[in-house]
């Protein structure tokens, strides 16, 4: 079998390659594995260092918006994982134009190779922000789309061309939706590891607003264990959510961060609150636990896990940090992407 694998250098698709090469999928363990990666500042060889000397991994370059490398890339796969996304919100708020190329048309494009080659099955990896805020309950799989953020607008948009590909043409594509991952090698841009990194550093932390939004937390590798249960068992046309087994507001998260690191209250800074700000998500995958889902990394310990991965890893990010604090002073043209300066990458260039 030959899984391609989009955005398979970033965050939660490298966690998903590293798993797939290592055996940590039965009846997987002979597959392999093309990882497509256009390594923008997110995208990181060094996420995949562990596997890199894989005779089972192909590497390949390149956006899924690109009509010709995806029509003569896709051919020959039996499935296809799409994580190629621009995901940061306060990104998609200062410009939204590549939020939408790539996870909008960059999503029609994979499709359409994927139609032409007849590859499938296709498994869209979206996220619960596309349903906007909930102030009670939780969503289930057939509530409407109301997002209110340029990304997850844009991953909303990718997630309606999917279904369209598969009402329309008979696509098999299977979109799964999940709550806030965390767990290592995540870009330290986002909170959980811009806290840690932060507080490593001695540095002050920001905390949005009152505190209050509400957020569900997944670990990386529950997150992915779900992907690959849809992969295998779910069905053409179907969206599965998938939780993890904690909901915080990000006061409680600031504080449980704060204990992992050993720092106070004195180390938050309150700012403004982000422009849109959604106030609580909740999914309800009560779909994927009938087939067998069940979050597995309690909070408390993956998150103790993933402060002293940091703690024990700053090889990795400090790199990435000094990248975005020379970006912020500097013209884009003058600074080398983040994949750029990343640690190298030793082994085969596949």
């Amino acid at each position: 079998m030959r899984i391609l694998v989009t955005g398979g250098a970033g965050f939660i698709g490298s966690h998903y390659v590293r798993t797939m090469l290592s055996g940590g999928y039965p009846g997987f363990q002979d597959a392999a594995v093309t990882v497509l990666d256009k390594l923008t500042y997110a995208g990181n060889l060094a996420n995949l260092a562990q596997v890199w000397s894989s005779p089972r991994l192909a590497f390949v370059q390149g956006d899924i918006a690109d009509p010709a490398l995806m029509g003569s890339l896709v051919p020959g796969h039996d499935a296809v994982i799409n994580f190629a996304a621009e995901t940061h919100v306060d990104r998609s708020i200062s410009g939204a134009a590549p939020f939408v190329a790539t996870n909008v048309a960059g999503v029609q494009v994979l499709l359409q190779a994927c139609l032409d080659a007849g590859v499938g099955p296709v498994v869209q990896v979206s996220t619960d922000e596309v349903y906007g805020s909930i102030a009670s309950g939780s969503w289930t799989e057939q509530a409407p789309l109301a997002p209110n953020s340029p990304y997850s607008a844009a991953k909303a948009g990718g997630d309606l061309i999917a279904g369209a590909y598969a009402r329309t043409y008979g696509l098999d594509v299977r979109i799964t939706r999940c709550c806030n991952n965390y767990g290592p090698y995540q870009y330290p841009e986002k909170v959980i590891p811009l806290f840690v990194t932060n507080l490593l550093d001695g540095e002050q932390v920001p905390l949005y607003g009152d505190g209050g939004n509400v957020r569900g937390w997944i670990h990386v590798e529950d997150h992915c264990r779900g992907i690959q249960l849809v992969l295998q068992r779910g069905r053409p046309g179907g969206t599965y959510h998938i939780d993890g087994n904690a909901e915080l507001t990000n006061t409680e998260l600031t504080a449980a961060l704060l204990e992992c690191c050993g720092a106070g209250w004195d180390m938050v800074t309150r700012v403004a609150d982000r422009k849109g700000h959604d106030r609580r998500y909740s999914l309800d995958d009560s779909v994927l636990r009938a087939m067998g889902y069940a979050p597995g990394v309690p909070f408390r310990p993956g998150l103790e896990a993933t402060v002293r991965w940091y703690a024990d890893n700053r090889a990795w990010w400090e790199p990435l940090k000094r990248a975005d604090a020379a970006s912020a002073v500097a013209p884009a043209s003058a600074v080398a992407p983040a994949s750029a300066v990343a640690p190298a990458v030793t082994g085969r260039m596949p």
